[in-house]
């Protein structure tokens, strides 16, 4: 038997880069991104692409002009003539790094992906081929997008944390690889990873820093044994002792018991404790002075009130729904828009209480799934795009069939079953085969989505009404949008998909009239896209209609389901709140609001849920 383990090939050599020479090929939003993560590794950024900074994305160009990257246009560098046979790229790049001044330590290609405003044909597979031996020649690891036998290093999926109070950067980062086997499920078990950290993981991390450093004040510099060599995590036994302060304790001796006191807290205290830890506070708490914990003190779980365990006492409540018969039924419920503690009680009982079969629609989060029993039966939806009106037949079938048996089936909605839901296809389906389906209402994220991230349909002073739309008709035919009011706000579902033709049909002055029932929209008016409303990852673009398009490309992924909330409400309740929009020639104030709620920026991003929903 082999004293040490065997290894497994397949695996990342998993490493955290900075300060490097980035150099990047390519001129789409992929490279944006790229060259976005290189600069916050405090690296410096080189993008190569043909026709120079008039060929690249806009936030290529916006970077170059602000002296944040230098692009270089391959035509212009020197190299032979280009043929069919070859592009001359990789000679040009060969003749550039070869010179003295560029000692380019890492590079990318991403123009072998087509973006959606490329001018230039993607970039072919010899091509890519022919850079990528030429930066092995140099020793320059290279990542080439779509051809993974190319690459040298592959990119994480990567999540930065930031302070939940500031919104300002920390230290923390987690980055996740899939080795090429599955980009999109990366980026989704990052998202997990990061919805089950705790909101201050980042604050605690920076606290922890700053400790250390201050820890290491009190080493010799220099001397045998001191800090310069040790951290805290260098013990394999982190909860050894911590020797006592004595009145004979050299400056070595005191920086070890400081590093070693780091360790222990770093690995034993809540994470919420150490995000709180005041800097005012560290000298004390290195010297023994301050930070007993108490048993009190340590995270306990929090029950959210909606898992139902046998053995628990049960207290039937005056709003609890008696589902009967037990048998033989079906019922439509409404999930809410995703967080489980928005779930109606009736709903609950429905799903832990009374389901032989859950029939599901595929974006109702796991997180309301796993509240249903392990002996019922859960199935999917199988709707994807041009298959909704199969998907949906199929599983008013397998309801009836299901009935059929005596069974009680639960068919699982997101939202409310009524909003753009096909609870009335269903309904009348049902009847037809003798079952009067009971109807079970939902939150409905029209409303629940604007309010998680901060913005009232309707606010006096800002918006007297709402209304309701979707993004996309029957059978994928264009649908009907209103035209401007100021006081009023519109909420598009499903949308985000077509956020080009939506914003064409807002925007343009003499739409044909089955387009746009009313005026244009101004191009300043203030819209909301949010993404996957009331779940840990919530994330919320706001902008204003001019520039919805190129913030959303910036955001790389896109996380369904979202909608869009166009009108002044979005800005009403930001920070002081601004509720004077109605007011008589409110109209000449509109870009000094516009600048005073985005800041001077085009647009800003929120991530996650505010502070207070992590235990409810």
């Amino acid at each position: 038997m082999a004293a040490y383990p065997s290894p497994t090939p397949g695996a990342s050599l998993l490493l955290a880069f900075r300060r490097q020479k980035f150099a990047i090929v390519g001129n789409n939003a992929l490279a944006a991104s790229r060259a976005l993560a290189a600069l916050e590794s405090d690296s410096d950024v080189i993008v190569f692409s043909k026709g120079g900074i008039n060929s690249v994305c806009e936030e290529l160009r916006w970077r170059a002009n602000n002296n944040q990257i230098t692009i270089v246009d391959l035509n212009t560098l020197p190299g032979p003539s280009r043929s069919t046979l070859s592009d001359g790229d990789a000679e040009s790049l060969d003749a550039y790094i070869s010179s003295s001044n560029n000692s380019i330590t890492l590079a990318c290609i991403t123009d072998t992906l087509l973006g959606p405003d490329s001018t230039q044909s993607p970039r072919s597979e010899a091509s890519a081929t022919h850079i990528a031996r030429v930066c092995k020649t140099h020793n320059i690891p290279i990542n080439v997008t779509d051809f993974p036998h190319l690459c040298d290093f592959t990119f994480t999926s990567t999540h930065r944390f930031t302070e939940a109070t500031t919104g300002h950067p920390t230290p923390l980062q987690v980055g996740v690889t899939t080795n090429g086997q599955g980009c999109r499920l990366a980026s989704r078990f990052r998202r997990d990873i990061v919805a089950a950290l705790p909101k201050d993981a980042g604050a605690s991390v920076s606290r922890i820093g700053k400790l250390r450093a201050l820890a290491k004040e009190f080493a010799v510099p220099g001397a045998e044994g001191s800090t310069s060599s040790v951290e805290e995590g260098s013990e394999s036994t982190p909860n050894a002792p911590v020797p006592q302060r004595t009145a004979t304790e050299s400056d070595v001796e005191s920086a070890r018991r400081r590093m070693r006191w780091v360790a222990q807290i770093s690995e034993y205290w809540p994470i919420s404790k150490l995000a709180q830890i005041k800097e005012e506070k560290m000298a004390d708490l290195l010297d023994g002075r301050e930070g007993l914990i108490s048993s009190s003190s340590v995270a306990r779980p929090i029950s959210n009130g909606l898992s139902h365990h046998p053995g628990d006492s049960e207290v039937e409540s005056l709003h609890t729904l008696t589902l009967t018969p037990p048998r033989g039924r079906i019922f439509l419920v409404g999930s809410g828009p995703g967080h489980p503690s928005l779930l109606t009680l009736a709903t609950h009982s429905a799903l832990t209480k009374h389901a032989d079969l859950v029939l599901s629609d595929k974006l109702v989060p796991a997180a309301v799934l796993e509240l249903i029993p392990k002996h019922v039966e859960i199935r999917i939806a199988r709707k994807f795009p041009g298959n909704a009106d199969g998907a949906q037949n199929e599983l008013m079938e397998a309801a009836i069939e299901a009935a059929n048996r005596g069974l009680t089936i639960v068919r699982l909605k997101q939202g409310d079953p009524t909003v753009y839901g096909r609870a009335g296809e269903e309904v009348l389906y049902f009847r037809t085969h003798g079952y009067e389906a009971i109807v079970i209402p939902g939150v409905s994220s029209v409303l629940a989505g604007p309010t998680f991230a901060g913005i009232p349909v309707t606010q006096r002073g800002a918006a007297e009404s709402f209304i309701v739309c979707t993004g996309v008709g029957r059978q994928g035919k264009e649908v009907k949008l209103p035209g401007y009011e100021r006081s009023r706000t519109l909420v598009l579902l499903m949308g985000v998909a077509r956020l080009p033709q939506i914003l064409d049909t807002l925007l343009s002055d003499g739409v044909p009239l089955f387009r746009r029932n009313g005026v244009a929209y101004p191009p300043e008016t203030p819209i909301a896209l949010i993404e996957r409303a009331s779940m840990p990852d919530q994330r919320v673009l706001f902008s204003t209609l001019k520039d919805i398009a190129p913030a959303l490309e910036s955001l790389g992924e896109q996380r369904p389901p979202g909608m869009l909330v166009i009108g002044w409400s979005v800005l009403s309740l930001w920070e002081g709140g601004d509720v004077a929009v109605l007011n008589e020639n409110a109209e000449k104030e509109d870009n000094a609001r516009i600048e005073t709620w985005l800041k001077g920026e085009r647009w800003r991003v929120s991530e996650g849920l505010e502070l207070g929903w992590e235990g409810l």
